[in-house]
């Protein structure tokens, strides 16, 4: 064949191809077009068509896919699990978000865990793996990863992995091994990449929508149980009687639970407000140009001072030039301030009722209701308090202050109730006393007092 001295350079050629980008590998054309430059510049002739080298490509090629290794059935021992992420759409209260599911597998016996999330950080994985140990009583003896960033800082030689310090955390306390697949090797973990379709399809279609993420997660957990009953696609068995099993080689829960979070330090601008990853919090009225912690979870972001004091809490923002404005910690620069609060957003959030009292009230009436509004800086604190508040101003029989506070103060407490004493069921027997009073009598010299 007048391709045969060519055959050898050729299969060299599709060699390195499978170091190259997908897209920047040779062409038949191409190949055949570097054979003929090659002999024009040492004037050889090149008495070979573009068909044949075609066809000598195709067939290298199909040898080559056939020299590979087959896929090897492996056993998998009992204990051990398999972790990705995969991409989901949900709704909160009507709030699209382009989230993600984690998906644990324990090949063993098929079983299979899932949770949602609207990012796939590492408080995203530390969440979900914690809420699904609690919830299976136990922790994975392995588990293979693929190479996420969230969990590898580097590849080194012979395919060792440095870790980043909080998937360390993670796995120190937790006490599971960690065993990573080899780069663009997601098959190595075939389990879980064949169930992150499956809970997709089967949990999150029509796409999920629900008030609260961490209340649904709760029921997902039972939902994964329930599939445990089902038949085991290759043995004769229950999933649920395999997973007894795996539940045998678990290693024990630590006796506390494992933090979920992450700490970012950040500095406040003129406004009190922090930004972390291209959003910003708000944080307090005194902590302008200052240097605060934000503790990071799922569903939460914290600020901290340096003294690590809680100052606010956030819901976590996901996406890109987001808000979170919490005005609790500010009330007590509105209320040293009355002037600037009713060109404050704090004004505008206000139900109808109780800003239109505020619009008409005194500096000094400001002063006090929002001096009382501060004692409850928390959030949930905070909108219980507004919401008494503005009840307070619709019971009020006078438009004061005074009788504005005084019926907070009775919404907010209750009516007055004196403290019953209590009383014992059974009360101690008393002897009979009898009281000799001739002594008395002697001592006021025999006089006394004489009936009649």
């Amino acid at each position: 064949s007048k391709t045969e001295p060519y055959r050898d350079q050729v299969r060299r050629i599709l060699l390195e191809d499978d170091k190259s980008p997908r897209k920047q590998r040779h062409t038949a054309k191409r190949i055949y077009d570097r054979l003929k430059e090659q002999a024009v510049s040492t004037s050889q002739e090149f008495p070979v068509s573009e068909r044949s080298i075609r066809y000598l490509v195709a067939d290298l090629r199909t040898e080559l896919r056939q020299s590979e290794l087959a896929a090897l059935p492996l056993l998998h021992p009992p204990g051990e699990a398999q972790v990705d992420f995969g991409a989901t759409v949900f709704e909160i209260k009507g709030v699209r978000f382009e989230g993600y599911h984690l998906g644990i597998t324990f090949p063993h016996s098929d079983a299979k865990y899932v949770q949602l999330f609207k990012g796939q950080n590492f408080e995203c994985l530390a969440r979900g793996l914690s809420d699904i140990f609690q919830h299976i009583g136990g922790v994975p003896t392995v588990i293979r990863f693929d190479n996420m960033s969230i969990a590898v800082k580097k590849i080194k030689a012979q395919g060792e992995r440095e870790v980043t310090e909080n998937f360390r955390r993670l796995q120190c306390h937790y006490d599971f091994e960690s065993n990573f697949c080899n780069p663009a090797s997601g098959h190595e973990k075939g389990s879980v990449e064949n169930y992150i379709g499956y809970s997709r399809r089967n949990y999150f279609v029509p796409i999920p929508q629900m008030a609260d993420l961490e209340v649904f997660n709760r029921e997902l957990l039972k939902r994964c149980d329930g599939d445990l009953r089902r038949e085991h696609y290759k043995q004769e068995k229950q999933v649920l009687d395999l997973f007894a099993a795996d539940k045998a080689a678990f290693r024990p829960l630590s006796s506390y639970e494992f933090d979920a979070c992450r700490y970012v330090p950040g500095r406040t601008n003129n406004y009190g407000m922090v930004r972390f990853d291209g959003n910003s919090y708000s944080t307090a009225g005194h902590l302008r140009t200052a240097n605060v912690l934000l503790k990071l979870t799922a569903h939460t972001a914290q600020v901290l001072d340096m003294q690590m004091n809680a100052i606010v809490t956030h819901p976590r923002l996901y996406g890109k030039g987001k808000e979170s404005m919490v005005w609790g910690p500010y009330l007590k620069v509105l209320a040293q301030r009355p002037t600037a609060l009713q060109y404050s957003g704090f004004f505008e959030t206000l139900q109808g009722p109780l800003r239109g009292f505020l619009g008409n009230c005194t500096l000094e009436g400001k002063k006090h209701i929002l001096e009382t509004l501060a004692h409850s800086s928390d959030q949930p604190l905070l909108e219980q308090s507004l919401a008494h508040m503005t009840e307070a101003v619709a019971m009020a029989t006078k438009e004061d202050v005074d009788s504005v506070l005084a019926a907070y103060a009775f919404i907010q407490n209750g009516p007055g109730q004196l403290p019953k004493n209590p009383v014992a069921a059974h009360l101690p027997k008393t002897p009979e006393y009898e009281v000799d009073l001739s002594v008395y009598m002697a001592m006021l010299g025999g006089a006394g007092c004489t009936r009649t």
